[in-house]
Order: structure tokens, then C-alpha cells, then sequence
């Protein structure tokens, strides 16, 4: 069973690095991750894009980055 998980990114940029860390780092391999860029406008989405570099095995997912 997919499990899709959506998280939205609007002024977290203190917390994102962890939060994606933590979603990354589970062991269940089903999981669609979708971050919603609503035009934050701190760094939030850079932080984020350098985590999802960081986790090339979940890099396939990086097309579910949308902004609004």
C-alpha cells in the first residue's frame, strides 16, 4: 500500500532540514513525499532541495517539489 504524504513549506526553514531528514530516513519504501512550495519566503526550499540531494535513493521523488 502507497502512502503519500504531503507537507506544506511556508516560513519552516529552521525546521524542514529535519523534518524531510526524519520522512527520508524511514524504512517503510512506499511513501510519495509531495512538498508544497506556497511562495515562502525565507530559504525554506533550498534547505530542502540540499536535503534531497543528500538522499540520492529518494531523489526520484524530487518531481513531487510544487509551489502554488
Amino acid at each position: 500500500m502507497k502512502v503519500s504524504i504531503l507537507i506544506p513549506v511556508y516560513g519552516v526553514e529552521r525546521y524542514i532540514e529535519k523534518c524531510a531528514k526524519s520522512l527520508f530516513e524511514q524504512s517503510y519504501q512506499d511513501i510519495e513525499y509531495v512538498f508544497v512550495d506556497d511562495c515562502t519566503p525565507d530559504k525554506s526550499i533550498e534547505v530542502l532541495q540540499s536535503v534531497i540531494d543528500s538522499y540520492p535513493d529518494r531523489a526520484h521523488q524530487e518531481d513531487s517539489l510544487l509551489q502554488l
